[in-house]
């Protein structure tokens, strides 16, 4: 049994799949094509290409293994079933700092997170702090750094 869930949107999930496809039928066959190939340039000792390759090898099958866990573990999140103002994964939040101006997040599962395109990952400090808050409720954000308070301004589905 694995020690943790990985929370994720429905796309999320998707795209995780669809990454695993790409990594098994695509990734993995040019990866043993270029250890085929590198084989055949002589002594394996001092083969740059055949190293390089097989360092490949175990990046791309490290990533198949950590991306089947995330499959086989995931708890896609059905924002039906959680209040309509109610911070959760698959929502996006409208926060404001007092004498800032407002920012927005959408909070996924960690495998989505994307912070330059304002998605912020549920293991994130200001994530922990929002998720289960509603709208209105002034939230203190924990960070290394130090700690800071913002409201919740709107929630909505992401």
């Amino acid at each position: 049994m694995a020690d943790k869930s990985y929370p994720m949107t429905a796309e999320g999930k998707k795209k995780l799949e669809e990454e695993l496809e790409d990594l098994k039928k695509v990734k993995r066959p040019e990866v043993i094509n270029r250890i085929k190939i590198a084989r055949g340039f002589g002594d394996l000792s001092e083969n740059s290409e055949y190293t390089s390759a097989k360092d490949e090898q175990s990046v791309v099958e490290s990533r198949i293994s950590q991306v089947i866990d995330m499959l086989q573990y995931a708890n896609v999140v059905d924002t039906d079933d959680i209040a309509h103002d109610e911070v959760s994964v698959g929502k996006k939040v409208t926060v404001q700092e007092d004498g800032e101006e407002p920012d927005e997040y959408t909070i996924v599962g960690s495998a989505e997170s994307d912070p330059d395109a304002g998605k912020i990952s549920n293991d994130s400090p200001i994530a922990k702090a929002l998720m289960g808050k509603h709208v209105g409720d002034v939230v203190t954000v924990e960070t290394p750094v130090g700690s800071y308070d913002i409201t919740i301004k709107a929630v909505e589905v992401a």
